[in-house]
């Protein structure tokens, strides 16, 4: 079985994500970085606090995580 293709969406800043591309509730992501790897489905995502079921390119969104990220980290969409 091949790896799933990674496709990156954004980097941690002060634990928020800025958006390169866009991003839905439900969608697998990845983030790593030098001490972080895992994968988890979004299962809620905010814009100014408000909850929101996609993000565009170019929005600031918050995530809830299942593990410590770091600033930097990288977010990937895993697309199957």
């Amino acid at each position: 079985m091949s790896e799933p293709e990674l496709k990156e969406v954004g980097k941690i800043t002060h634990f928020f994500s800025k958006m390169s591309a866009p991003l839905s509730v439900g969608d697998k992501i990845r983030i790593q970085g030098p001490t972080t790897d895992f994968e988890q489905t979004i299962q809620s995502m905010q814009i100014e606090h408000e909850d929101v079921k996609t993000a565009k390119a170019g929005q600031s969104i918050g995530l809830k995580v299942n593990e410590r990220v770091r600033e930097k980290d990288t977010v990937y969409k895993v697309v199957q």
